[in-house]
């Protein structure tokens, strides 16, 4: 077994590979910039090497300084987590002549499937069913709008050594394709060096599925269940699901079967995902077709841990050593359910731009311990309906003790992440700060652990998207399974503005307001003592909920909102963050912080304004003045920190409504920004190659 391990990455992945390795007994080292100097993967290490400046091309995707690194220290094997060099067939060709284990799959493997181009062609050769296209070179805009329009629209644009939804553009007409063409290229060559295009027929309401596939440098290849992917947003995956609430016993075996032909066929071993997409109308179980394969580890990977029991980080490892898996196919078994949400840096409220900034404050839900099988133990457990007592480097696990399948009879919450409280989300790396994974026996208990872990986990500082991820979560046609990878877009087609609240909701939540300003009230007279001190709080409170106003009185003999009794049982002293609040026996989580006349109140994926008043008092307020927000529509404002690639337009020139004005990029993504009506460019205020901040203007019209 390996003696030190180099992980080449950052954030999440570093820190989770970094814990299987010291539960293996494997000594650690992490690389950095200078973004991440005292970032929690650098702390955890047993040794860090710096690499540069922040700039991914400047630090972590410099491989001459990543193997000089490993030498310097001794590491005997790489892992290279996901993004940056982990699908690099040149890094991974370049590990094993410096004579350094690559904890991934044989260099040849990851070329034949790391070019989307090649790989649909071998898929084709290997009798797995693709997307119909065009594979060959494009060599122009105009090409590439000849050969959409032979296809059919829509079509998609894909760079051809992408990934994680970059590079990729949706056309429905002509006008897209010759606006995303370019700029599909640029992305491409940004974030992976290569700005070659292929074009495919779009296939409408489609789930995404993917197949994990775990193989041995003995020929021993398995599949490891399906993940459903399909909620997404702009092509990068938000939730993520294992098993699949669409996918039937017939199809997890037909797409099993060819992932793992499709491995096979390129040699492939360790860890690896085939992806496909599958037309939501199939009930054939056969109308799949080959995406790509991902050559790696991939963000979503919990979750097959989940129900299958094993470490995948670990299997790779063991594999990178020349161990066999120690188990066949007939061994694996899904048990349970299991769910994980992306928590981004992004703002939902405002169209999901990044958001980065300091983490003022980062307090996530308590993990849970997470049950591993021992592959050596896997047939054993399985076979005989034992539960296995060892992780895979043999010592003893927590109990309960896992089940087979790898499962529990417990409901458990992990949470993944590489960030800390005080810590900078950067504009240089990807805006991903935790992912958040929930396991229950069925498919509901997973959804309702992750609303709750959802409603505990506190964020303050950059923008994020829980709230979004709790509305995900309670929406009925997500909890009915009926999903498409055009989820979000139908369901939110406005942007997202909360999670709707019932009226009972909304009645507890005025009760909560009144009852902190009770408490708040009562805390204010004991410390000032002028006024008396038979001076009481007020018992009557009229609380205000975005257009609902509510009548509450605070007793000893409990809460009445609106002369109704209310079943709800609470706890909170000033300067709480949270209320916890029990409301008809069912527990409830409310964040709460001050505002200038009341509370804002957020839980179940929504934040609610609260303006409380004493109830003699609140007549008067009809009386104050409303301040009017100054007209901004006369500015281009950039939406996001970022940089500013293209202006379209100069002084004096006339535009139309919807007509492209400036290109700004964030997170490597290129974002268009357009004329929200006709008008005249008075004045430039930027230039390309500037560095904006947040409501910056770009242009000002007259």
């Amino acid at each position: 077994m390996f003696k030190k391990i180099l992980v080449a990455n950052r954030g999440e992945i570093a820190c989770r590979v970094m814990r299987t390795a010291k539960k293996m007994g494997i000594a650690t080292v992490a690389v950095y910039s200078d973004a991440d100097a005292r970032s929690p993967h650098v702390l955890m290490a047993d040794e860090a090497v710096r690499l540069g400046p922040p700039p991914a091309g400047e630090s972590y995707l410099l491989a001459d300084l990543i193997l000089l690194a490993a030498k310097e220290t001794g590491a005997d094997c790489i892992h290279p987590g996901y993004g940056f060099l982990s699908e690099r067939e040149s890094f991974a060709r370049a590990c094993a002549d410096a004579g350094i284990a690559f904890v991934g799959p044989p260099p040849k493997a990851i070329a034949a499937m790391g070019d989307k181009i090649e790989s649909k062609k071998l898929a084709k050769a290997a009798g797995v069913n693709v997307v119909p296209g065009f594979l060959g070179e494009i060599d122009s805009t105009d090409h590439a709008v000849e050969i959409a329009s032979g296809i059919g629209y829509p079509v998609m644009m894909k760079a051809s050594a992408g990934g994680g939804g970059k590079g990729m553009r949706l056309a429905y007409s002509e006008q897209d394709v010759r606006e995303g063409f370019e700029a599909t290229k640029r992305e491409g060559l940004a974030s992976f060096g290569d700005d070659r295009v292929f074009i495919e027929k779009f296939i409408e309401s489609p789930r995404h599925i993917e197949i994990q596939v775990m193989g041995d440098q003995h020929g021993n290849i398995v599949y490891l269940g399906e993940r459903e992917c399909s909620i997404q947003r702009r092509h990068q995956k938000v939730v993520e699901e294992a098993p699949s609430p669409f996918v039937t016993p017939k199809m997890r075996k037909a797409m099993g079967e060819q992932a793992v032909a499709l491995a096979r066929a390129v040699g492939y071993f360790s860890a690896g995902t085939v992806e496909l997409i599958v037309s939501g109308a199939d009930t054939t179980g056969e109308g799949f077709y080959f995406l790509e394969m991902n050559t790696r580890l991939q963000v979503e990977h919990p979750v097959t841990e989940a129900v299958t029991g094993l470490d995948l980080v670990e299997l790779m490892i063991r594999v990178a050593a020349g161990e066999p898996l120690g188990f066949s196919q007939d061994d694996v078994q899904l048990n349970g359910w299991a769910i994980e949400n992306r928590v981004y840096a992004e703002d939902p409220y405002r169209g999901f731009l990044p958001s980065i900034g300091r983490l003022v404050r980062y307090n996530p839900p308590e993990s849970s311990e997470t049950p591993y099988l021992s592959p050596s133990r896997l047939r054993e457990g399985l076979g005989e309906g034992r539960a296995a007592s060892a992780n895979l480097s043999g010592t003893p696990l927590p109990q309960p003790l896992p089940q087979a399948g790898g499962g529990q009879e417990e409901a458990y919450t992990r949470v993944d992440d590489g960030v800390r409280e005080g810590g900078e989300v950067s504009m240089f790396y990807d805006p991903m700060i935790a992912k958040l994974i929930t396991w229950a026996p069925t498919r509901e208990d997973a959804i309702d652990e992750q609303i709750a872990a959802l409603d505990a986990f506190e964020i303050e500082g950059p923008g994020n998207n829980i709230d979004f991820l709790s509305a995900l979560m309670q929406h009925p046609r997500f909890r009915s399974g009926n999903i498409t990878t055009g989820f979000i877009a139908e369901e939110y087609p406005d942007g997202f503005h909360g999670a709707p609240a019932d009226a009972d909701l909304i009645e507890a939540l005025a009760a909560i307001a009144a009852f902190a300003a009770t408490a708040e009230a009562d805390r204010a007279r004991r410390i000032d003592g002028q006024l008396g001190k038979r001076l009481r709080p007020p018992s009557e409170w009229s609380v205000r909920i975005g257009d609902s106003d509510h009548l509450v009185s605070i007793s000893t003999d409990g809460i009445t909102v609106d002369d109704a009794d209310l079943d709800i049982a609470l706890e909170y002293t000033p300067g709480d963050r949270y209320v916890d609040a029990e409301l008809d026996d069912a527990p409830l989580t409310v964040k709460i912080s001050r505002t200038r006349t009341g509370f804002k109140l957020t839980t179940r994926g929504a934040s609610h304004v609260a303006r409380v008043l004493p109830a003699h008092v609140a007549p008067y307020a009809q009386h104050m003045i409303t301040k009017i927000p100054p007209d901004l529509s006369k500015f281009l404002l950039c939406p996001m920190p970022g940089l500013l690639m293209r202006l379209d337009v100069g002084a004096g020139d006339k535009v139309e409504a919807g007509q492209p004005l400036a290109v700004v990029e964030a997170m490597k993504m290129e974002n268009i920004l357009r004329a929200e009506k006709a008008g005249t460019v008075k004045s430039v205020n930027a230039a390309p190659g500037d560095s904006l901040a947040v409501d910056a203007v770009i242009l000002e019209m007259e």
